[in-house]
């Protein structure tokens, strides 16, 4: 991954961050081992804190892995759910086990199959989450932006896409996230925040 902040303060942020919950610093090392991509520490306080002040009763997370993100969802929440899709059992089996150690089962939903398909079986969606394979954010947010509800956020994670938005416009991903990207900010208010591989935090314009 390229990065897109400067090294010296990506390690400036990471000695900030100091974790002591013992279920994401496994996650992490999981991650770490098995090479799996997750939205990182930063990512995830951004999502814990952002929960915290919107208060959703409900986060449908499209494409959740084995739940990294939907943990600090999960952690924030106060009296909603969090709903976890994977199309890969293993990983929705995983996040069950992290989820059991943390207590955080009741406040969770999880879901195997196609994340699209399965995300319109819910209706006014708090935060919508968009994390799946880049090639279909455009598809995800046509077709469940208005599963939203009026308030509503959606937060997609890699929208920079390791800088190929801007260096590579060609590349058939990066084509993709530039036009999701251009939707997002022509139907939403947005923001990107260059946090890792690029986080975009929108809401419906009033």
């Amino acid at each position: 991954m390229e990065f897109l902040v400067n090294l010296k303060f990506e390690e400036y942020l990471e000695n900030l961050s100091i974790e002591e919950d013992p279920i994401v610093l496994e996650m992490e090392k999981y991650a770490e081992k098995k090479d799996f991509p997750i939205i990182g520490r930063e990512g995830g306080r951004l999502l814990y804190l952002l929960t915290k002040l919107k208060n959703p009763r409900l986060v449908v997370e499209i494409g959740s892995g084995f739940g990294y993100s939907a943990y600090w969802f999960a952690k924030g929440l106060k009296k909603g759910k969090v709903v976890l899709t994977d199309y890969q059992e293993k990983n929705i089996n995983l996040a069950k086990e992290f989820f059991t150690k943390a207590k955080l089962l009741d406040k969770a939903e999880f879901r195997i199959g196609d994340a699209i398909e399965i995300g319109q079986e819910y209706k006014n969606i708090d935060i919508l989450f968009l994390d799946l394979e880049k090639a279909k954010y455009m598809e995800a947010i046509k077709t469940l932006e208005k599963n939203l509800s009026p308030d509503g956020m959606v937060i997609a994670d890699n929208v920079l896409f390791q800088g190929k938005v801007l260096f590579e416009p060609e590349n058939k991903k990066a084509k993709i996230l530039n036009q999701f990207n251009k939707y997002m900010f022509e139907n939403y208010f947005s923001v990107i925040l260059p946090i890792r591989d690029g986080i975009l935090v929108a809401v419906k314009k009033s």
